[in-house]
């Protein structure tokens, strides 16, 4: 998808494009990338040229998204 991702650093957000789960790039192994879901969770290897840089609108969306799915305190 972008070959040019290699260059991303650790710390950056990362778009799956196999099925466009949104991941915080915590690292490289065995020549995939590592991302780990907004918010945490259990990170997933992505082949490089799967992953693209993650628009700033979208990894705002997915934190949304992950703060709706915590139960509110009473």
């Amino acid at each position: 998808m972008n070959e040019g991702f290699d260059a991303c650093e650790l710390g950056r957000y990362a778009v799956d494009a196999r099925d466009g789960r949104i991941g915080e790039v915590m690292g490289r192994e065995g020549g995939r990338v590592q991302l780990r879901p907004v918010g945490g969770g259990r990170e997933w290897d992505c082949p490089p040229g799967e992953a693209a840089p993650a628009p700033p609108g979208d990894v705002l969306r997915e934190r949304v998204r992950r703060l709706n799915r915590e139960p509110r305190l009473p």
